[in-house]
């Protein structure tokens, strides 16, 4: 399989473990939905997939630190999660935590970069805002970035182990808020591998009401995202613009669904609240208000040349990359990978729905953000579409518990991309879970869009991803 990866013939979706097998999520051309393949742990380990197959690399130093299975023939086997502080030695590991020295979190060897005048810029774990934690290495020649190299899980929150055991609606509070942002998402993600292990049909309301959550949500954080890539290039305006716009979408979804970020919304079985006629008008008054002061801002971004000097050609991204990463979102089409989970593993309201993915190829900052205007305009034109064909009827059905072990796993476009979640359940609890976030395969890519750029523009590029460090350090 890991030929078959490297090769290119199949797209990682996923690399987890438990204590006696590793497992595989890919997905292939002529198979679209996903296939989970599993190995059995031999001798205390697995092959690795990392030696024919980058994007698996810091996936198998999370096994690593987290089962304290070795991956024989990984490239790179430096702790990733571990940082030393934990006080014990893989704590998910067959015979449970063990003891173990604390280290210096610091301590951690850098890849060497070597060069006359090359020097290292340190940034982090501590920003200067007010965001989650993160160390980037820098190894510069003068301004120009000769490598980035990152350093995450500083917000590591053992998810796989808080999921071991938990009942169901325990779990799907949990994977609700791996990422506060994606939250609908992943309570989407859950629902749809639960409902795909028990067999339970949704009832359409139930259905159109979750894609109505998941593109205001998906609207209201690319309405955040251009406004503070705008706001990091200098122009102050549009931040403060879309900021309004945002506001303007939380409070409707707050009003229509009793919370501004939508948390909880889902659940297994459909909804936890039904859409009155108030909160339906709210969303419509809504659109037609943001609608054209969104119009108003794209011919701002569109029409001021000193905007473009800082996005255009900046942090370029090759479609060779997002390909063999299999990165989605804005940073994956953003560089010329045509893919989208709404239409290419087409789940419910969106089977049948016509609706357009924007795609562009530049690969730079510029094309991330068009990506991002273009997908918030269409979702704008898809929950009108929904609210239009919102059917009568319930919106929940029991959950039945089943005895049997049952396992099920789901894919679904987030607003940075493709969400999978992958579960074994029996007797109404999760016996395990494992959630993977489109992070984990566009931190690595950051590191190769900001090389030969300025130092000074890596907060552009980096903003142009918006990866979130929540999601990657489950």
């Amino acid at each position: 399989m890991g030929e078959c990866l490297g090769a290119g013939d199949a797209d990682l979706l996923a690399l987890w473990a438990e204590p006696e097998q590793v497992h595989l999520a890919v997905r292939t051309s002529d198979g679209p939905s996903p296939m989970v393949v599993s190995i059995m742990v031999e001798c205390g380990g697995f092959p690795s997939i990392a030696r024919y197959h980058p994007p698996a690399l810091r996936l198998e130093r999370t096994i690593q630190d987290l089962f304290g299975l070795q991956s024989f023939g990984l490239p790179d086997s430096r702790a990733w999660l571990d940082h030393g502080a934990w006080g014990c030695w893989a704590p998910l590991s067959a015979e449970g935590p063990r003891p173990a020295a604390r280290r210096d979190p610091a301590d951690y060897s850098f890849l060497p970069v070597r060069g006359e005048g090359v020097h290292q810029i340190p940034v982090g774990p501590v920003h200067a805002g007010i965001i989650e934690p993160g160390h980037f290495r820098f190894s510069a020649n003068g301004e120009i970035v000769v490598r980035l190299e990152e350093r995450l899980g500083y917000v590591h929150k053992g998810i796989d182990g808080l999921l071991n055991g938990a009942e169901l609606g325990r779990a799907q509070r949990i994977l609700a808020r791996i990422s506060g942002d994606s939250t609908v998402a992943y309570s989407l993600a859950f629902a749809h591998a639960l409902e795909a292990a028990l067999e339970i049909e949704v009832p359409q309301r139930a259905s159109v009401l979750r894609g109505v959550m998941a593109e205001l949500e998906r609207i209201a954080n690319h309405f955040g995202d251009i406004g503070a890539i705008a706001n990091d290039a200098a122009f102050a305006l549009i931040h403060a613009h879309c900021g309004i716009l945002r506001e303007r979408v939380l409070a409707a979804t707050d009003l229509a669904f009793g919370h501004r970020l939508m948390m909880d919304a889902i659940v297994p079985g459909g909804t936890a609240c039904d859409l009155s006629t108030q909160g339906r008008l709210a969303i419509l008054a809504m659109l037609d208000e943001v609608t054209p002061l969104f119009a108003k801002i794209v011919e701002v971004y569109d029409a001021t040349p000193s905007l473009q000097d800082r996005t255009c050609r900046t942090g370029v991204l090759d479609n060779t990359l997002v390909t063999r990463w299999a990165a989605g979102g804005f940073v994956g089409r953003g560089s010329g990978r045509r893919f989208d989970a709404r239409r290419d593993l087409a789940y419910a309201p969106y089977a049948g729905l016509k609706f357009d993915v924007a795609v562009l190829t530049a690969g730079d900052v510029d094309a991330r953000v068009w990506v991002r205007i273009r997908e918030a305009e269409t979702s704008m034109r898809l929950v009108r579409e929904l609210l239009e064909r919102l059917p009568q009827g319930s919106v929940r059905v029991d959950v039945p518990e089943r005895n049997e072990i049952r396992e099920g796993i789901a894919v679904v476009e987030a607003f940075r991309g493709d969400v999978l979640v992958w579960l074994r359940v029996a007797d109404g609890r999760v016996m395990r879970a494992h959630a993977r976030d489109p992070s984990a395969f566009q931190w690595p890519l950051l590191e190769a869009a900001i090389k030969g750029n300025i130092v000074a523009d890596f907060p552009l590029c980096n903003k142009s991803f918006n990866c979130s460090y929540s999601g990657h350090d489950l």
